[in-house]
């Protein structure tokens, strides 16, 4: 079985957005698709079919302060227009193909971070879920976002618990696997020193897990080179000239991480057509 593999990364994002739609142009499709946080988020218009739609909404809105701004913390705890984001783009702006979405023919598992057990869960998300609900429990960055109800429980961005979550995909049964990162080569993940203590009141099982976070993060980076040497995963990850950071405003650099993921895709084209061999 084939896997799709997607790291977050916020406007990182736009690195994925590009491998995606090369994907979408030379018609590969996926059997199983895992991701979390904004790589999630882009997985779902992958498997709506709709080339383009990421990288259009972030052309369109990244300077609007009805998706992005201080201003939204008053409404919605987070720096992000939340009904804006997951409301009225799908549905109004930039609309999301729920149709195609539902019969997308492979698995689509989606990572979120149980707040209260600091737990990492793995959900099949709901195909007609009209407020995205699931996505914005992946996307929901302690600080930058209010912590997200869903299914009974309280989430937080699945890549504090499982950032890179192709273990995850191996155990599902995808012996060959397409690996999206957002980090470009040598990136090492150090400790975070300030987001446990700002949790920890509330949610106390969140902290040894970002206490960890770091060691795991590079744990699955080197798990993903091994996959890679051994023919078993083809790993995309953009150049360090290209990379940008998490909430990048600067729209020429990220059409240039846009337009790198695209051409790292289209001349690696062969080495992912043929894990499906």
């Amino acid at each position: 079985m084939t896997g799709l593999i997607l790291e977050g990364g916020a406007f990182r994002g736009l690195y994925t957005d590009g491998v995606l739609d090369a994907l979408l142009d030379y018609n590969i499709q996926f059997d199983y698709i895992i991701g979390v946080s904004a790589g999630i988020s882009n997985g779902f218009s992958y498997a709506s079919g709709q080339r383009g739609r990421n990288v259009e909404i972030i052309r369109r809105f990244i300077r609007d302060k009805r998706y992005f701004g201080l201003s939204n913390y008053p409404k919605y705890g987070s720096i992000f227009g939340l009904d804006f984001v997951f409301g009225e783009i799908p549905k109004k702006y930039v609309p999301f193909d729920h149709e195609t979405f539902s019969r997308y023919p492979g698995t689509i598992t989606v990572g979120i971070t149980n707040a209260e057990t600091g737990e990492i869960e793995y959900v099949n998300p709901e195909r007609d879920d009209p407020d995205f609900t699931v996505l914005r429990a992946s996307c929901a960055i302690p600080l930058f976002f209010p912590v997200i109800p869903y299914r009974g429980g309280r989430y937080f961005d699945g890549g504090l618990a499982d950032p890179i979550p192709i273990q995850k995909a191996v155990a599902d049964g995808c012996n060959k696997n397409l690996i999206v990162l957002t980090q470009p080569e040598g990136y090492v993940k150090k400790e975070s020193k300030t987001t446990p203590r700002l949790v920890r009141k509330k949610y106390p099982k969140l902290s040894p897990l970002l206490a960890k976070r770091h060691i795991h993060y590079n744990e699955s980076v080197r798990f993903a080179e091994q996959l890679e040497k051994e023919k078993n995963a083809v790993l995309l990850r953009p150049d360090e000239s290209v990379s940008v950071s998490r909430f990048d405003r600067n729209l020429d650099k990220l059409n240039r991480l846009y337009e790198a993921g695209y051409q790292d895709t289209v001349a690696r084209i062969e080495e992912i057509k043929a894990l499906f061999r």
